[in-house]
């Protein structure tokens, strides 16, 4: 990762970048990676976020799921509530799944060869993954109905469709008591690195140094206070000893 956080302005738009490479031949997708540098180097400063926050290179191997420069990059864009910038959309942004955890994970992002059409292909290929889902969903559906009409056993216990709420149910209500945990999770490379430049700093100094980087609050509202800080550190804490 090359970083530019500590020279950051506040007032200015924020950029992530992130780029990829194959070990099998960068230039396979005719675009490597000092190309892919250039253009959003070039467009950051269009826009006037140049230098960007931060840039990653992903090296992808055979394993098409492991991009841990991507979960970095979409830790610190959460962070700094910046946008993630790649140089072109080709194989990465057609994979519907790594829109939907691109999507999920509430980062913006843009490709600087389509820059307009983000968020119209994100949409699309949810919208596509969607009605693949519902579709396979309908056929799981039909199937259990034509074995139970055969009169063969479908298994006791409450029926698929009242699982499947019972699980919705239960995920939304994880998914509200770890949000304060996850953008607390997002936030400690940022406090850490700055404990780091200064040991032993207070909170209060910590928390001026997070509003003169532009950090935004967990909230989104405000500036950072001490027991601001001291909240989101209490939520990184260990759990007790049992």
């Amino acid at each position: 990762m090359v970083s530019n956080l500590p020279t950051a302005a506040a007032d200015r738009p924020r950029f992530v970048a992130y780029y990829r490479v194959s070990t099998a031949g960068q230039g396979r997708s005719g675009l490597g990676l000092e190309a892919q540098r250039d253009a959003v180097r070039a467009f950051t400063s269009s826009r006037g976020g140049f230098p960007p926050l931060a840039e990653f290179t992903e090296v992808e191997s055979g394993k098409v799921n492991a991009r841990p420069q991507l979960e970095e990059a979409m830790r610190l864009c959460r962070a700094y509530r910046a946008t993630l910038v790649i140089a072109k959309l080709d194989r990465l942004s057609r994979n519907a799944s790594f829109l939907l955890a691109l999507r999920d994970a509430g980062v913006q992002f843009v490709a600087v060869d389509m820059p307009d059409a983000n968020n119209l292909t994100v949409g699309i290929m949810a919208l596509v993954a969607q009605q693949e889902r519902e579709a396979i969903s309908a056929r799981t559906k039909a199937a259990l109905a034509v074995a139970k009409a055969r009169g063969k056993r479908i298994g006791g216990g409450p029926g698929p469709d009242a699982e499947a709420a019972a699980r919705g149910r239960d995920a939304a209500r994880e998914a509200r008591k770890g949000g304060a945990v996850r953008r607390a999770e997002d936030l400690a490379p940022v406090i850490e690195r700055l404990q780091a430049e200064e040991p032993g700093a207070s909170l209060r100094r910590l928390a001026d140094r997070l509003n003169a980087e532009g950090v935004p609050t967990p909230s989104g509202r405000g500036l950072w206070q001490a027991v601001t800080l001291q909240r989101v550190l209490a939520k990184l804490a260990p759990p007790p000893a049992a």
